[in-house]
């Protein structure tokens, strides 16, 4: 995993709607995993939510695919990592959300109906709350790359 660029957005420019949630419905991690829908924020009220904010970052990562779960596990650890440092850089609503599902664990107990082990960690994935991420950037499906969103003040 690689971080290829950080760039500040105007959340203003963040699109919300139900055409990513939709999209998640054809997901077979669907209602699996808690950063997923139906268990992530609506879009409606992630739309509020995101209209709360005035910027948000927008992190690219370079990934390996052939170690597709290993990478982007190490890509939710980062993000989780800049939340962090952001909160204590005064940013007290400094949110990640996820590219796709939570894997942070390698066996995820909530897809069993058991209790998430990381309750803390896990943040709702930038389609499970109905972000558009092609407001934001180009999507170019040859390249080997996650998107993360953090939203920050």
């Amino acid at each position: 995993m690689k971080v290829l660029w950080e760039k500040e957005v105007e959340a203003s420019s963040i699109v919300v709607s139900p055409r990513p949630v939709w999209k998640c419905r054809s997901c077979p991690m669907y209602g699996k995993r808690p950063g997923c829908p139906p268990h992530a924020p609506d879009w409606k009220e992630a739309r509020e939510w995101v209209k709360s904010f005035k910027k948000a970052v927008l992190i690219k990562f370079e990934i390996d695919m052939e170690n597709f779960e290993e990478e982007k596990r190490k890509v939710l650890l980062w993000l989780l990592k800049r939340e962090k440092e952001l909160f204590k850089e005064g940013k007290l609503y400094a949110m990640a959300l996820f590219p796709g599902n939570c894997n942070l664990c390698d066996d995820c107990p909530f897809e069993r109906g058991e209790p998430c082990r990381m309750p803390d960690k896990v943040r709702p994935s930038i389609d499970a709350v109905g972000i558009e991420i092609s407001s934001l950037v180009n999507i170019d499906f040859s390249e080997s790359v996650l998107y993360g969103l953090i939203m920050v003040e």
